[in-house]
């Protein structure tokens, strides 16, 4: 169901406050289990977290031994174009396919690594705030989508080049802790992100 624009955005990611929030939902749910699946976290985040589920690309993506495993940014490139695709058809909740929602990860090695990322996540909730509104609704919010999915795009040629997958995720987190603590500064480093990868992708394609 497409909803008018103005419910829409006004409705993104109403669940979650900051990036440290997110990061311990998903810790907590991955302590209670062996493994732990991307429709479990999914559903952990809740089904309208557009913006969390950019940014859980880019925590997976960016995280030591998870975002090394063989293949694990291409997967994270394809939960991202799933979700975010519909997202410019004002869709009300998030869906992905069985497959992809069965997919799981180890639930402790996913609590090291969020672990891991809890003290950058308080830091970044310190920094960001409200501001430059224009940047973060209406257009400018199809504006962040469309930046993930040219970022998720071009993660599976970057898999291939060292280090250079966690500059997607770099890009994949700032996409969507704009949305989330809806601030336009983070939107616009996130437009750099954007530029940046493309121009390192089409390098490597040459």
């Amino acid at each position: 169901m497409a909803l008018p624009v103005q419910e829409w955005t006004d409705m993104i990611d109403e669940e979650l406050t900051g990036l440290e929030q997110l990061v311990d939902r998903i810790r907590d749910r991955a302590r209670s289990s062996p493994t732990v699946s991307i429709g479990e976290i999914l559903d952990t985040i809740g089904t309208r977290s557009y913006g969390p589920v950019m940014v859980l690309a880019g925590l997976i993506t960016a995280a030591p031994v998870i975002g090394d495993i063989p293949g694990m940014p291409t997967l994270m490139a394809l939960l991202v174009l799933l979700t975010t695709g519909p997202m410019l058809f004002r869709q009300e909740h998030i869906w992905v396919p069985r497959w992809l929602a069965g997919r799981s990860v180890a639930g402790p090695k996913l609590t090291r690594a969020l672990e891991w990322s809890r003290p950058a996540a308080r830091w970044l909730d310190r920094l960001v705030r409200p501001r430059l509104a224009v940047l973060v609704h209406g257009p400018g919010l199809y504006g962040l989508v469309v930046c993930s999915i040219a970022i998720a795009l071009t993660m599976p040629v970057l898999e291939f080049i060292p280090f250079s997958a966690n500059l997607a995720a770099f890009g994949l987190l700032a996409c969507g802790l704009a949305i989330i603590a809806r601030d336009g500064v983070v939107a616009l480093l996130a437009l750099a992100f954007t530029l940046s990868i493309a121009v390192l992708a089409v390098r490597v394609l040459l």
